[in-house]
């Protein structure tokens, strides 16, 4: 009979493992090309301050941390999939984000789309909203169980917490969950770098665990290679990937104010438990699917006003 702390590592094991086969699956990002996101005209600034407001919506829909991960991630494989241009942006983001919800998130914390986009402020119809779930729904063949980096958070904070207890214990405070909760606020911001678009969820979670493993004990190395080993995760790929974590974090420290608390978003923790238990090129331009001729009502503008238009109306109705 195995003893409590074996089978509970033994199922970690297993769920790191299944966790690890979604991300070789679905698992894609976009990539830069002349300054911009490929097949677009998105510039990474405009793509980081999307995903700063989409974190801040997600937080005023009191949205888990998970949710936040997973739309990013869906919205992140759809640029990876399709041609598109800066002005539909914030419409495929908050519609990332509301599918990302309908996954994750119990159906009394997911209010209506329309009182969704009343309180972002979007000036996106329902309608269109729906328009564009179908959109990438059918691009990402309606697969968005996407790994995010925070599952793989919840999963090497477990299995510390089941291997050495003692050496997690022993930052932020003595309290492991709130140590946890730094790291998902440490991976929310790395997120929006893109400068870590390279590296997988799995990668990046490593990563910033590793920093503060690395101040944590002097036999902390033996820590960082059972993880790295369980991870199957390339040390040369994590250290590259360590570094520049290391270079965002500390920008961030010293824009953020000295007295700065990280709360444990424990519904992020609900929201992965629910969701452990639960080839060919699209790049065929994203406009096409929808019509480009201007609105008699609102018109269009050029800069951060065509981020902020309507989502046209799509040519042809499935």
């Amino acid at each position: 009979m195995k003893a409590p702390g074996e089978e509970e590592d033994g199922r970690l094991d297993t769920l790191l493992s299944n966790t690890l086969a979604r991300e070789r699956r679905l698992w894609r990002t976009p990539a830069l090309k002349s300054g911009c996101i490929q097949g677009s005209d998105i510039s990474p600034t405009q793509y980081h301050e999307v995903i700063v407001w989409l974190r801040d919506t997600s937080g005023t829909f009191q949205f888990s941390s998970e949710t936040f991960a997973l739309g990013v991630c869906v919205l992140n494989s759809l640029l990876a999939a399709v041609k598109t241009q800066m002005k539909y942006l914030k419409c495929m983001a908050i519609t990332s984000l509301i599918l990302a919800a309908k996954v994750n998130e119990e159906d009394e914390v997911i209010a209506s789309v329309k009182d969704l986009l009343e309180q972002s402020r979007c000036k996106f119809s329902t309608a269109e909203i729906l328009r564009m779930e179908r959109v990438i729904l059918n691009k990402l063949h309606w697969d968005l169980y996407i790994a995010t980096p925070m599952d793989f958070i919840h999963i090497y904070h477990g299995l510390l917490m089941s291997r050495v207890p003692g050496l997690v214990r022993a930052g932020s405070q003595n309290r492991p969950v709130l140590q946890a909760s730094l790291w998902t606020r440490q991976a929310q911001h790395c997120m929006a770098c893109h400068q870590l678009w390279q590296f997988k969820g799995s990668i990046l979670a490593l990563a910033i665990i590793t920093l503060e493993l690395e101040t944590l004990a002097p036999d902390w190395f033996s820590v960082f290679t059972d993880l790295l080993r369980r991870a199957q995760i390339s040390s040369t790929e994590l250290i590259c990937c360590k570094e520049t974590v290391d270079e965002c974090l500390t920008a961030l420290q010293r824009s953020s104010p000295s007295n700065t608390v990280y709360i444990l978003d424990s519904s992020s923790v609900l929201a992965f438990r629910r969701r452990e238990r639960g080839g060919h090129d699209d790049t065929d331009g994203f406009w096409c699917l929808y019509d480009e001729r201007p609105s008699m009502k609102t018109g269009r503008r050029d800069g951060l006003q065509d981020m902020m238009s309507s989502c046209p109306p799509l040519l042809h109705e499935p």
